[in-house]
């Protein structure tokens, strides 16, 4: 391939992926998390996602998840309705408080996530061995773009 042709190749692959991946992954996360067949809602189960990995600000619990702070602690209250989080003040500032995921929370996202391993697995099944190492592949590429944007790519 010479250099102009690769060059293309690179142009047009950067813009098929830039208008389908995330398109393409938000329709796969709402078949795995289809109503009916789970206990939390897609923003519990992103919610106690974040909070699962450590306890947040309260003001900052959206932030992971793309919104802005007035939905984020709506979530909050919302999932501590339901037992999924809880709200402390900090240890060592009275005035700060943080969520964190309840022992509830976690059973019902490690519950969910199962559910989702589950229908996943019986799916994949039905894929060829290329097809599978193909999404192997892309399971390491995915988690090197999440490690670039959480640096701090910027949108221009």
């Amino acid at each position: 391939m010479s250099k102009l042709s690769e060059a293309a190749y690179r142009t047009e692959a950067l813009e098929l992926v830039a208008t389908t991946l995330v398109g393409r992954t938000s329709r796969l996360a709402r078949l795995l998390m289809r109503p009916g067949s789970r206990e939390l809602s897609r923003t519990e189960a992103g919610l106690l996602s974040t909070l699962a990995e450590g306890s947040q600000a309260h003001h900052r619990v959206g932030g992971d998840r793309g919104v802005g702070p007035a939905v984020g602690e709506q979530d909050g209250r919302q999932a501590r309705s339901r037992h999924l989080v809880v709200r402390q003040r900090t240890a060592d500032d009275g005035r700060a408080v943080v969520v964190s995921i309840s022992a509830e929370g976690r059973l019902r996202l490690e519950s969910a996530r199962s559910q989702i391993r589950s229908l996943l697995r019986r799916t994949l099944l039905e894929l060829e061995d290329e097809e599978l190492a193909a999404l192997v592949a892309a399971g390491d590429v995915l988690e090197r773009l999440i490690q670039l944007l959480q640096r701090g790519a910027t949108v221009t």
